[in-house]
This record gives structure tokens, C-alpha cells and sequence, in this order.
């Protein structure tokens, strides 16, 4: 039985790997980017970015790289069987037994694969803000918006392993492009993906003028950064801005609510750390678009606890029940 695992968190543009103890202590860490090249086949690329990843860490500790459990959290719809059946931010590796792929490649046998934000989702309900909570639903905030969602203490994962897809739930009729193929997901408006896309929108249709001024006058320079930060200093545009990504995250959450009754939300990656304005706008908006909100009982929206590291800490979590 290996005293350690290895996770990593495979997102659109990142990949985080982490060595973790079974107690919880994180005794590696490295983060690569995430490869989007076509010319190899579906998921290849990918995967000699993690062999390389485990590898080194691996090297740090003296260990063998066929003898750490590895644990896998993957953007999209897992399959029960360990597919990575559609990958709308990671689409070259679409299709990809990734698991399988890298077992070969470290001639392991203990690699197992997980949907990321149900990672995050386990990472939370043992280590972290929902502990304790037998109810609950994980929001991850990354390129995308990832879920997971746990009932009765146990996370669900639906028919066919595709539940807590709720980034793709629409919440604009015809409205942006999305990644997957449709029009008007939440993940493109409360997402990091969606706050670049809103900055880009609002700095070339001229409400971010102040914000442009910053970037040499040049409104396709500014960044989603770049409105953070002016907001962080009080900036009213910028501040009204990340204002609006917090009605959107509360629009979605509000509609989660009416879907399962949930009343305790933990809100993970990038963008949930980026901003202390995205997540109060939230909780104030949220009393406005939940039904019968007096009539509930209160309804938390917390930070997690792990932050961005919450999926690949679940990637160990599903790594030492596999193994």
C-alpha cells in the first residue's frame, strides 16, 4: 500500500499535478500547460505532458512512477468506463482512454480517471469546506464551469457517469457561442472563460474606457486581468463589471436551487480567488433570483478550501480508493 498518490488536475489551460499523503499533506506540486495540439492522436499529447509531470515528482521523492496510484480529474463527460467521452475545453483529447494511455506509458496499473470537478467535489466533502455537509453542490470556476453534486453524503454521478455537467445549463436563450456546440451556456458568462469574453465585449463597445486607457489605449489589449485588477483599486467600470459576472453566477445558482433544493454551495477555481467582488455580488443577487428565498431555510455560498488545487487533491482521494 503506497503511503502517497499522485493527482492531476487536466483543465483547458492547465495541468496540476500534486503528490499527497494520505493524511491530506501535500509533499509535491507542479503545473504544466495544458497541450491543445491536433497533430497527434485524440489525447497523446496530454498525456506525455502528465508522464513528464509524474515522472519529475516522482524523481524528487526517489519513488517509482509504475508504483504510485495516480489519480486522473478530466474536463467533460467521464464516462463510467474511464473515457473521456466529450471534452468541449480539451477537445483534442475527446474520446481519449487517457488512464489507459498513461498506464502504458509509466507501465502502471494503479491509474484511474475522474470527471475534475467531481474530484474537487470528494476533496471538499473529506478535507475541505464541505466536510461534514451531506448536501451540497461544488461550483468550480475555471475556463469552464464544472459541478459536482452530493446528496445524502454521496457524490452523484448519473446514468452514465455525465452528472454535474451544469456549465452547459442555459441560461441565455440564443445567446454566446459555447465550446460544446450550443448557445448561452452559464459557463460563458460566469466562468474565467466567460469573464475574458465579457471584458473583450465591454472594452471594444467602449465601457471600459478607463481600463483601456491602462492597456496604451488599445481596447483587444485588455485582459480579464487587467479589469480585476482595476477593480481591486476601486475602478467603478471595472468594479460594475465583475458585478455582472456575480449576477450571472447567481443566476445559475438560483436555478440550481429550484432544480435540487440545495442549500449549501462551495465555489472553487481561478476566478472564485481572482476577485473579492465576484462572489458577495452573488450571495446579494441570489436573494433576489431564488424562489421563495425567505421561505428557505439560508442558503451558503462559500469558498473552498483548496482552491485551485481542490481537483487535483480529489485526483489523489480517487487514486487511494482505486489502488
Amino acid at each position: 500500500m503506497s503511503d502517497v498518490a499522485i493527482g492531476v488536475d487536466v483543465g483547458g489551460t492547465k495541468a496540476l499535478a500534486l503528490m499527497v499523503a494520505r493524511d491530506g499533506r501535500v509533499v509535491g506540486e507542479l503545473k504544466s500547460q495544458t497541450p491543445h495540439d491536433e497533430g497527434f492522436g485524440a489525447g497523446e499529447a496530454t498525456t506525455k505532458v502528465i508522464v513528464e509531470q509524474v515522472h519529475e515528482l516522482c524523481e524528487r521523492q526517489g519513488l517509482s512512477p509504475a508504483q504510485v496510484p495516480i489519480g486522473l480529474g478530466l474536463p467533460g463527460m467521464m464516462r463510467r468506463d474511464g473515457h473521456l467521452a466529450f471534452a468541449p475545453n480539451l477537445q483534442t483529447a475527446s474520446g481519449a482512454d487517457l488512464g489507459a494511455q498513461l498506464g502504458t506509458a509509466l507501465g502502471n496499473s494503479s491509474v484511474f480517471c475522474e470527471n475534475d470537478a467531481n474530484c474537487a467535489t470528494l476533496a471538499e466533502h473529506e478535507w475541505g469546506a464541505g466536510r461534514g455537509i451531506r448536501d451540497f453542490v461544488m461550483v468550480t470556476l475555471g475556463t469552464g464551469i464544472g459541478g459536482g453534486v452530493v446528496a445524502d453524503g454521496q457524490l452523484v454521478r448519473g446514468r452514465s457517469g455525465f452528472a454535474g455537467e451544469i456549465g452547459h445549463m442555459v441560461v441565455e436563450a440564443k445567446g454566446a457561442p459555447c465550446s460544446c456546440g450550443g448557445r448561452g451556456c452559464w459557463e460563458r458568462y460566469a466562468s474565467g472563460g466567460g469573464l475574458h469574453r465579457l471584458t473583450r465585449e465591454a472594452a471594444l463597445e467602449g465601457r471600459l474606457a478607463s481600463v483601456v486607457e491602462r492597456c496604451d489605449g488599445d481596447p483587444k489589449k485588455v485582459r480579464a486581468e487587467d479589469v480585476t485588477a482595476a477593480a481591486a483599486d476601486g475602478l467603478e467600470e471595472a468594479v460594475t463589471l465583475l458585478r455582472e459576472v456575480g449576477w450571472w453566477l447567481a443566476l445559475g445558482l438560483a436555478n440550481l436551487v429550484a432544480i435540487l433544493d440545495c442549500g449549501h454551495f462551495v465555489i472553487g477555481g481561478g476566478l472564485s480567488s481572482a476577485s473579492d467582488l465576484v462572489l458577495p455580488a452573488a450571495r446579494e443577487y441570489l436573494a433576489e433570483l431564488v424562489e421563495g428565498y425567505d421561505a428557505r431555510p439560508a442558503i451558503t455560498v462559500t469558498t473552498s478550501m483548496f482552491g485551485e488545487r481542490s481537483g487535483a487533491m480529489g485526483a489523489t482521494l480517487v487514486a487511494f480508493e482505486g489502488a
